[in-house]
């Protein structure tokens, strides 16, 4: 996506007070019209663009972690000497300046060259990569990027061109994105790096003896390396009427056009299902102005993800904007205009939106042979059982090192990461997926993030006021802090990252002590069971 703005600070090719800075400080200036970040690390200046490549989150605003800065808004990492973008979210660099030190002043002068990649592979090498989506997509993308020069064709059942999914639940299911920001490249883009597409088709079978593709259209691809990343289909409650027309699952941009066609006319819709999906859903469309019922089994929504706290938090938010819960309770029927509940309530509804959950695509992979238990089954370097053939994304199921146990993880940057990693062990690296896992959701204004994670946790702790959206909840598994959830925190949300990511428990401690002179600790409670005496 285009990212414009508006400059502001100092102009750095006049100079500032090499003073200016201390050791992983940044500041925010321009270089023309051109927004700049200048950082100071290890007595060494770099100069990067100031906006992240995805969607234009303030990088001052991040943090400084070595020789790379992280964007506050989806944990996006790029490279302070080249501006290379190191992890997804964000697939493309920002810019690059050379710097220099004259008379006691730091200068910004011109910019950077683009990186040149060493060349790596074949030109007779031939990779398929089975799902246009984030692990896909990825995948092909960090390919190119690094210097593969065989033949990479992806192939998904979408017709579309490959878009950001996350997306179709938030800004533009409101309303509050134009389509053109959907797609995560252009047409041009995937002709210029030679990223063959196949889309709108499925590959029907994988034959591992003849390292063969076999697609719907009748074409077949061989390959020597070939990544699965097909993600997952929407499931489908078992409820009379789930298949009238005036119900929809939300996974495609086409199932998100016509939920926002259907508001054109529509007022009163039901959601089935108070997960994130679901609450994104019902938070778009009551900013369409829709009357919004959301009805789920359980008692408090996400009540198992992120705690009583939190969930209630959160219900109470849908609440002050009109969405009427009905908790609790299951569906009975679906009708024509209305919706009867199990406890025989009817609730008049114009159209009816389902938000539960994925199934992983896993036939395919089970096909080919390969090793699969809710998920396809892969090693630290995202390898499935079968030679030649990796996974990557919501079908994954990896060796987490934090929790020491296998887990699938359905969020959009883990894919977009594991897509990436799969692409350098394609090439014959040995990368090892330690990425720690992150999400974000958005309900009328306001955003949650999330890192780490936790299906298990024993306590949680509740730091900062709720009241004034300012507050952060940490997870424990077995004493040991497994998550954290912040709201208005997104430096300490990034550092804990970092500090996951080096299974580094005592740096966590010190980053939530740092900022608990400015947290009140309101709750310390128990999540599903007792601490471990």
């Amino acid at each position: 996506m285009a990212v414009s703005a508006k400059v502001s600070g100092p102009d750095f090719s006049k100079g500032v007070s090499e003073e200016i800075l201390k050791d992983n400080e940044s500041l925010l200036g321009h270089i023309g019209d051109e927004p700049v970040l200048l950082v100071r690390h290890e007595g060494d200046y770099f100069a990067v663009g100031a906006k992240c490549s995805h969607y234009g989150g303030p990088l001052e605003a991040g943090i400084v972690t070595g020789d790379k800065v992280m964007c506050p808004w989806h944990h996006s990492c790029f490279d302070l000497r080249t501006g290379e973008a190191l992890k997804a979210p964000a697939l493309s660099p920002i810019p690059a300046w050379h710097v220099e030190v004259r008379d006691n002043k730091v200068y910004v002068t011109d910019k950077k060259s683009p990186v040149i990649t060493p060349r790596k592979g074949t030109e007779t090498q031939q990779y398929v990569i089975v799902g246009a989506g984030a692990a896909g997509t990825a995948a092909a993308v960090m390919l190119r990027r690094k210097g593969f020069l065989g033949s990479i064709t992806l192939i998904g059942e979408d017709k579309e061109l490959p878009y950001d999914r996350p997306n179709l639940s938030k800004d533009f299911l409101a309303g509050n994105a134009p389509e053109e920001w959907i797609p995560l490249f252009t047409e041009d883009f995937y002709k210029q790096n030679r990223i063959r597409l196949e889309l709108g088709v499925k590959v029907e079978k994988i034959d591992t003896h003849r390292n063969s593709v076999f697609i719907s259209n009748g074409k077949s691809l061989k390959y020597d390396r070939c990544l699965l990343a097909t993600g997952g289909t929407p499931r489908k409650p078992r409820i009379p009427g789930i298949d009238k027309g005036h119900v929809y699952l939300l996974r495609t941009l086409k199932d998100s056009r016509r939920i926002i066609a259907r508001t054109s006319w529509a007022s009163r819709v039901v959601i089935i299902g108070a997960g994130f999906i679901g609450l994104e859903v019902a938070a778009s469309l009551r900013l369409r102005g829709m009357e919004v019922h959301v009805v789920a089994p359980e008692e408090m929504p996400l009540m198992n993800v992120v705690g009583v706290h939190v969930g209630s938090y959160l219900k109470k938010l849908h609440e002050q904007h009109g969405v009427k819960f009905h908790l609790g309770h299951g569906i009975k029927e679906i009708r024509d205009r209305s919706v009867v509940l199990d406890n025989k309530q009817s609730i008049d509804a114009d159209f009816v939106v389902v938000g539960a959950g994925i199934q992983p695509n896993t036939e395919l992979a089970e096909q080919a042979g390969c090793f699969t238990d809710n998920g396809i089954l892969v090693n630290e370097y995202l390898e499935t059982s079968m030679p030649g053939i990796f996974a990557a994304g919501d079908i994954a199921r990896w060796p987490d090192p934090r929790s020491q146990r296998p887990i699938r993880v359905e969020h959009w940057e883990v894919a977009e990461r594991q897509g990436q990693v799969a692409a350098l062990n394609m090439m014959g690296d040995k990368v090892r997926f330690q990425d720690v896992p992150f999400f974000w959701t958005t309900h009328y204004g306001l955003t949650l993030c999330y890192i780490g994670h936790s299906d298990r946790f024993d306590r949680m702790d509740v730091l900062g006021d709720m009241e004034q959206v300012d507050f952060a909840v940490a997870y424990y598994e077995d004493r040991r802090i497994a998550a954290l959830l912040t709201v208005g925190r997104d430096q300490e949300n990034l550092k804990v990252e970092e500090a996951l990511s080096h299974l580094d428990d005592e740096k966590v401690h010190e980053i939530l002590a740092e900022y608990e002179h400015r947290f009140e600790r309101i709750q310390s409670s128990p999540g599903f069971m007792e601490p471990s005496p």
